[in-house]
């Protein structure tokens, strides 16, 4: 979740606020940010949706990587 954190701070929402509207611990959150481990896709949906990002802005994404 390679812009979790900067988006998050930017809004001003706490880990613990973040944890609480998708319903996992803070630790979790923790973890996500940290690259430690990543988020279920309907965890990521869920923080995009609260954060008020899409998935792809979430997670660091680009149209063009992946592509051939």
């Amino acid at each position: 979740m390679k812009n979790l954190k900067s988006i998050r701070k930017n809004k001003g929402i706490s880990q613990a606020q973040l944890a609480a509207a998708i319903g996992v611990t803070q630790g979790t959150i923790s973890q996500w940010e940290s690259g430690y481990t990543n988020p279920s896709i309907c965890s990521a949906k869920a923080i995009a949706a609260f954060l008020g990002v899409t998935v792809d802005e979430l997670i660091g994404g680009n149209d063009d990587e992946g592509r051939i």
